[in-house]
């Protein structure tokens, strides 16, 4: 299978960190879509990364749906839980956590990258506190566990570990680390992850 993407994408990093936990066989394809020839605009009619393209030449788009289905590939890790309904909601609530500081944290991307004069100030002051709060909410949930839930790595760990890369590379004058040291020490384990180092080398 392939996985196309772009190494500055966190819902990409989450997918790729999902196939590397698990031990799936695949080649990774930095394709963005908005360049002429990309394969993505053929494969998933969205346009959108990520795309995992199956070897019949299937394609799986949108990072949760992706995620969830290499999930269910192979027991090496569990990483969504299958036969505890709670405990279900509670993995898949944090990556709704993660995921929404990624969609807001893109959201003031995008803002700042238009002209100063056709910004929404307003928008991205609503983003820049979505991702506050929602820092703010996540530090408090996480305490002193080594994971986000349960006694092993989740698709939780790797979807949260995903956004917090994605603000140090898009906001990194905001000093969440200083503001939340206990997810900053979680943050320096995680980092250490062979999956994670992987994805931040390229």
């Amino acid at each position: 299978m392939k996985l196309l993407g772009t190494n500055t994408s966190p819902y990409v990093r989450k997918t790729r960190l999902v196939l590397l936990e698990k031990n799936i066989p695949h080649t990774y394809l930095i394709d963005p879509p908005r360049e002429q020839g990309s394969q993505v605009v053929r494969a998933n009619p969205l346009g959108r990364i990520p795309a995992l393209i199956l070897d019949d030449g299937t394609c799986v788009f949108d990072s949760s749906v992706i995620a969830e289905y290499a999930d269910t590939l192979n027991d090496t890790t569990i990483l969504i839980p299958r036969n505890d309904a709670l405990a279900r909601m509670r993995v898949k609530r944090w990556e709704a956590l993660a995921d929404g500081i990624m969609d807001s944290a893109v959201v003031v991307r995008n803002e700042v990258l238009r002209p100063k004069e056709s910004q929404d100030a307003g928008a991205t002051t609503r983003h820049l506190d979505a991702v506050t709060r929602a820092l703010t909410h996540i530090s408090g949930q996480l305490g002193t566990r080594q994971w986000c839930e349960g006694e092993t790595i989740s698709l939780a760990d790797l979807a949260l570990v995903s956004a917090l890369i994605y603000l140090d590379l898009r906001q990194a004058e905001r000093d969440w680390r200083g503001a939340h040291p206990n997810l900053a020490a979680w943050f320096a384990r995680m980092s250490e992850r062979a999956s994670v180092r992987a994805t931040l080398e390229g």
